[in-house]
């Protein structure tokens, strides 16, 4: 059966078809359970932002900007500024890892889980011959870009899920993956029809050993009954699940009121 490149349908317990569950769909899961048990078992999303259709060219144009260098076989010139003795990898399987709704795929067997997520790109390692997990990021702030905030551990576990999955393909992957993050300059005279940016590249240390445990966990939730609010497994409420019951009392409340003035 071709599952390979279908969206996802709702989950049903017990089927015999590998499920398919994105890396997002990992982080939405860490982040509540109740959410991602709706959003698996019913199709019911939390409201999704405005698209950040600047952060999307910018990832697109890094991918166009290091092809060039891997169609050469060099080192791109952040990766010499930074002394990284690497290259951009090249792979038959590249442009299939990049597809949103494709990626890498691995189908875990002991939960019949088909796990996927789309890599932004992959280096080589000179000396060691270790594939690189890379993730562009972009941002416009006044202060130096990091990942040392809090709210980014959602950003260490993305590649950390990426290496995970190379790995289950084959692949000698390096324990330390890197970040390219554009910084939107904001301190120059005008705008002028563009935005000049400073790119760092910033490397993370990672470790996939949380994922399986983690995967076993998710499918135990999407074979039972759903959550209650505050099940998180990163402590505290869902905000989202917070907002909803809060909705539904008030508009139980309103029903309840036009009903006594009737």
């Amino acid at each position: 059966m071709n599952y390979w490149r279908e969206r996802s349908v709702p989950y049903r317990p017990g089927q015999l078809k590998p499920f398919k569950v994105s890396r997002s769909k990992i982080e939405l899961f860490m982040q509540c359970p109740r959410c991602f048990w709706l959003d698996v078992r019913l199709k019911i999303k939390r409201p999704e932002g405005p698209p950040f259709n600047i952060n999307k060219t910018i990832d697109e144009l890094f991918k166009k900007e290091f092809d060039v260098y891997r169609a050469k076989g060099e080192a791109h010139p952040l990766m010499v500024a930074y002394n990284l003795k690497a290259k951009p990898f090249v792979h038959e399987q590249l442009d299939t890892w990049r597809e949103t709704f494709v990626g890498v795929q691995y189908v875990h067997e002991p939960t019949n889980l088909l796990v996927f997520g789309g890599i932004d790109d992959a280096w080589i390692d000179d000396e060691s011959g270790e594939i690189i997990v890379v993730d562009y990021k972009a941002t416009s702030k006044d202060k130096e870009v990091s990942i040392d905030a809090g709210w980014q551990i959602s950003y260490k576990r993305q590649v950390e899920v990426y290496q995970w999955l190379l790995r289950k393909n084959g692949l000698k992957v390096s324990n330390t993956a890197y970040f390219v993050y554009a910084n939107g300059r904001s301190d120059l005279d005008g705008f002028n029809d563009k935005v000049e940016f400073r790119t760092k590249l910033i490397a993370y240390e990672g470790s996939d050993i949380w994922i399986e445990p983690t995967i076993l966990k998710m499918k135990a939730c999407m074979d039972g009954p759903m959550p209650g609010v505050g099940s998180s497994i990163m402590g505290g409420e869902c905000e989202f699940c917070a907002y909803a019951r809060e909705r539904t009392k008030l508009t139980i409340t309103e029903l309840q009121r036009r009903q006594k003035t009737k």
